[in-house]
C-alpha cells in the first residue's frame, strides 16, 4: 500500500450520500489499517462527512489457524457487529473456517422485549387474534434476520415468543392451570410460525 490513500465519493445526478452509511475495511497488514485510520477522518472532513466516535474502530478479525498453537488465534480471532447481525469465526460441517452470522444479542433482546410487552397489553383478546398477530412479528423477525447459519438464533426466539405468550395467558384468571404441557396442546391449535431461513447476506452481497 502506498503512502497516500485517497477516498473519493461519487454520486449520481440526483442522488446524496447517505448520512449513516456501514463501511467495513479489511486488511492483510495491520500497519495499513492503523495508517488509514488515521487518514480517513480527514479524507471524510473534506466531503462534509465525520465518522462516529464510538463506532469506528479496529477490530481484530483474522481467521483462526489450525496449524498453530497459539491460544490467542485458536480462542479470540474476534467478532464485530453489523447491520443488526454479529459476525465471528467458525468451522463448517466440513471443518473449514467460515465466517458466520447470528443476530446481535441487543438486537435480540430488544426484539424479545418487545415480544413480552405485547402479549402483556394484548392478553386479554382472543387467543386467535393473538396468534395471528405473534405470527406476523415472527415472520418479520425472519424475514429480518433469516439469514443463512443463523437458524439457531431464530429458534431461540421462537421459544422466547412461546413462553412470554404461555405467561401471559398464564395470568388470564380462567387459565390459571396453563401447564406447559397444556400449552403446547394449544399450541396445536393455535400454532406459531415455524422458523425460516430464506437468504444469504453473502450473495445478497455479492449480486444486489
Amino acid at each position: 500500500m502506498g503512502r497516500e490513500f485517497h477516498v473519493r465519493f461519487c454520486e449520481g445526478l440526483g442522488v446524496k450520500y447517505p448520512r449513516a452509511t456501514r463501511l467495513v475495511i479489511g486488511f492483510r497488514d495491520e500497519s495499513d489499517a492503523r495508517r488509514v485510520m488515521e487518514v480517513l477522518p480527514k479524507r471524510f472532513g473534506k466531503h462534509g462527512l465525520t465518522i462516529h466516535p464510538d463506532k469506528t474502530q479496529l477490530i481484530r478479525f483474522r481467521r483462526p489457524s489450525s496449524k498453530t498453537s497459539r491460544r490467542e488465534d485458536q480462542e479470540h480471532p474476534g467478532t464485530f457487529n453489523l447491520l443488526g447481525f454479529t459476525l465471528y469465526w467458525a468451522r463448517s460441517q466440513r471443518g473449514y473456517w467460515v465466517i458466520k452470522l447470528k443476530t446481535a444479542s441487543d438486537r435480540f433482546s430488544r426484539a424479545v422485549r418487545s415480544i413480552d410487552s405485547w402479549c402483556r397489553d394484548n392478553r386479554h383478546i382472543k387467543i386467535s387474534e393473538q396468534q395471528q398477530k405473534l405470527n406476523e412479528k415472527l415472520r418479520g423477525h425472519y424475514a429480518c434476520y433469516g439469514v443463512t447459519g443463523n437458524s439457531a438464533a431464530l429458534s431461540r426466539f421462537l421459544f422466547e415468543v412461546k413462553t412470554c405468550w404461555r405467561k401471559w395467558l398464564y395470568r388470564r384468571n380462567r387459565l390459571r392451570s396453563l401447564t406447559w404441557s397444556v400449552f403446547y396442546r394449544l399450541l396445536q391449535r393455535y400454532p406459531l410460525a415455524p422458523v425460516r431461513t430464506s437468504r444469504s447476506i453473502f450473495r445478497h452481497a455479492a449480486n444486489p
